[in-house]
């Protein structure tokens, strides 16, 4: 998404908060509310919402007062529900994997998990902002390691190759065709090839190809 994003920003360190603005601002995105708590951020949404101005995207820290616990991924999953097309995306200062697993349920369009330390990527993370508005997926690396540790002994993904499962993974992170052929370092068609591949091992009909993506990023973060 190259144009305008509307974001609001649910973080409780006003430190943060205001430097995350900042590096939104700056490039061109509109920081249209900044709360502290997750019963704020449900209610400033709900509030644009009933104005007909819905954010593209909520970015929300996981742990937030009262408690500094699960309010900010509660506020993030409960937003999900009442409005779809709001992307949200996440930050938690280390992985939580029930949170985020609780997070990915059911679909990966319009949602990301990042850890803090990625906001230090500026480029990264506005990227990551961007693509979750948009209805794409980010997902910090180490989330989607961690994720991908439980195994099961008659895991599906084991049909995959290592090549496979490391385009898969790439998938999961939310990255295009294009963008996993650079980082790999192959051809666009051969990324085409194990995508295809991919696809057909884990079972998944001929459809939408967006569709597919989802379904095998499900797959693959589920088993």
């Amino acid at each position: 998404m190259s144009d305008n994003v509307r974001v609001v920003i649910a973080e409780d360190s006003v430190l943060l908060r205001e430097g995350l603005t900042r590096l939104l601002t700056d490039r061109g995105h509109e920081v249209v509310a900044g709360v502290g708590d997750g019963e704020a951020l449900v209610k400033t949404v709900a509030d644009l919402a009933a104005g007909g101005a819905l954010p593209d995207v909520v970015v929300a820290d996981v742990r937030m007062p009262p408690t500094h616990t699960d309010e900010g991924v509660r506020a993030a999953i409960e937003l999900r529900g009442r409005y779809p097309s709001v992307g949200v995306l996440v930050l938690s200062q280390y992985v939580e994997e029930q949170y985020a697993t609780e997070l990915l349920a059911g679909t990966t369009q319009g949602v990301g998990y990042l850890l803090k330390d990625r906001v230090a990527d500026v480029r990264e993370f506005v990227d990551a902002v961007c693509r979750v508005a948009d209805g794409g997926t980010a997902l910090d690396p180490e989330v989607v390691t961690q994720l991908l540790s439980r195994s099961r002994k008659q895991d599906v993904v084991e049909r995959l190759t290592p090549r496979e499962r490391e385009v898969l993974g790439l998938m999961a992170e939310g990255r295009t065709n294009s963008a996993i052929a650079a980082c790999m370092v192959v051809s666009g068609s051969a990324v085409e090839k194990h995508v295809s591949n991919i696809f057909m091992k884990l079972g998944l009909a001929h459809s939408d190809a967006d569709h597919r993506r989802v379904l095998a990023v499900l797959t693959y973060l589920n088993s």
